[in-house]
């Protein structure tokens, strides 16, 4: 059943032009980067407030300025992985590279859920402070280490 729907997004329509073309798959790579660097130069940005530097910063400012760049990026991420997956998608879905970045922005949603949830709901008293509660630094940690693997995971599908 998965492997009949695999091949079927693989050769749909869409997936034949974009691998027949000379530009689209390119472009979609480009977009599909962007995106990272919009999700991710802002989150690690954040997450290096969160392990301590840039104390004079307050947190939730911080968070009003940037987060917002990551959630929007997502308009870019989705639909072109998406695209980029359908072209070679039998291939992909059995790749362990890819199977492990899957299952890492998977943990990466639910660190950014749990966090938002649970630690900066409480961002009002420690917000301006130079030591940070430790939920905070670990959420951070995780984050910056879950994208590091991600990205690695998408560099190494590439070739």
């Amino acid at each position: 059943m998965i492997d009949t729907m695999l091949q079927w997004l693989e050769d749909s329509s869409g997936a034949v032009v974009i691998r027949q073309s000379l530009w689209l798959y390119p472009i979609l790579e480009v977009v599909h980067i962007t995106g990272i660097v919009l999700l991710v130069g802002p989150s690690f940005m954040f997450d290096l407030r969160l392990l301590g530097f840039s104390k004079h910063l307050p947190v939730s400012e911080l968070a009003q300025h940037l987060l917002p760049w990551s959630r929007r990026s997502l308009l870019l991420i989705i639909p072109s992985g998406l695209l980029l997956f359908i072209t070679n998608a039998v291939t992909l879905a059995y790749d362990p590279v890819f199977v492990v970045k899957m299952l890492c922005l998977v943990f990466a949603g639910i660190n950014v859920w749990a966090f938002h949830l649970f630690t900066f709901r409480s961002v009002s008293q420690w917000n301006t402070n130079t030591v940070l509660p430790k939920a905070a630094k670990i959420a951070a940690g995780i984050s910056i280490i879950v994208w590091l693997v991600i990205i690695t995971c998408g560099r190494l599908l590439a070739y």
